[in-house]
């Protein structure tokens, strides 16, 4: 590719990851479908091309849409609960998060929510909610009409957020009650647990099947905090758990010289734990790893 081509895209490629991830949940698949969507760039008659961000996005949301049928089915099959993949953004690698509605769009809490939208409906949501698209455009891009698109938006948005009220504390605050809640899990202090949990409190783990985990929800607070104190005294030789910026929220990230074994992600109301989702499948952890390397 002569260097403007790839100049140009290069310039998108940021804002095309961010959109892929929202999209698909798994930071790998987001980098294959950039990747795929450079090749198409790399392939077409760029003189005939009258906006590049249009035509890229365009290419990788239909790419995306695409996937997503495939993406489903293979997640009817998956181990245990899916979690999308975290990915760490303190770099800005997810884009500005400068605002709580920023932050929520790449929360676990919402990007697991997408999974109840069909492939157009996710689509749609993403585009309008996260990046800020007329549905003039969002119907170019998606080939339907712009009332279709307002319809889509609407309904996708009230099955996201059906049955969920939005809480959100400061980073900071978040930050000290995820120590609070690490050093009493590792004491093993279950009724401090108890205390910091809301009393239907929710953990969901990914293990994937390729690590131990609980393939089904624990429900309650007394359970969880049960839960929660035996998974961290779990002990591993030069395991480091430290609280890090994931998908937009501090999380507590357990590693071994530098290797992630655990995300958890925890999700608050009123001050309390609601949810905890427990990334341990190692394919989950893979780019997180490398991003830590880089």
């Amino acid at each position: 590719m002569e260097p403007d081509g790839l100049r140009e895209f290069v310039a998108h490629r940021p804002r095309l990851f961010a959109l892929a991830y929202r999209m698909l949940g798994s930071a790998g698949e987001a980098e294959d479908a950039v990747q795929e969507t450079y090749l198409r760039w790399d392939a077409a008659d760029r003189s005939r091309i009258r906006s590049a961000e249009a035509w890229l996005t365009t290419v990788l949301v239909n790419q995306c849409r695409t996937w997503l049928v495939s993406a489903r089915a293979r997640r009817e099959t998956y181990v245990g609960p899916w979690l999308p993949e975290p990915v760490p953004t303190e770099r800005g690698e997810l884009g500005p998060l400068e605002t709580v509605e920023e932050r929520e769009l790449v929360s676990f809490a919402l990007l697991t929510a997408l999974e109840r939208l069909t492939p157009i409906e996710r689509a749609v949501f993403v585009l309008r909610e996260a990046f800020g698209y007329a549905h003039r455009e969002i119907a170019d891009m998606l080939t339907i009409t712009e009332t279709n698109s307002q319809q889509i938006y609407r309904r996708a948005g009230q099955r996201v957020r059906e049955g969920r009220a939005r809480f959100d504390i400061s980073t900071e605050y978040a930050g000290e009650l995820i120590k609070r809640f690490l050093k009493a899990a590792r004491n093993g202090d279950i009724e401090s647990l108890e205390q910091m949990l809301t009393a239907d409190v929710t953990s969901i783990a990914d293990g994937g099947g390729q690590i131990n985990a609980a393939r089904r929800p624990v429900v309650g607070a007394k359970k969880v905090a049960r839960y929660l104190a035996g998974l961290f005294r779990w002990e591993v030789p030069g395991m480091e758990v430290r609280i890090e910026e994931i998908n937009g929220a501090p999380a507590a990230v357990a590693r071994v010289d530098g290797v992630p074994l655990l995300v958890a992600g925890l999700e608050f109301v009123d001050g309390a734990i609601a949810a905890l989702r427990l990334v341990v499948n190692p394919e989950k952890l893979s780019y997180l790893a490398r991003s830590s390397k880089s």
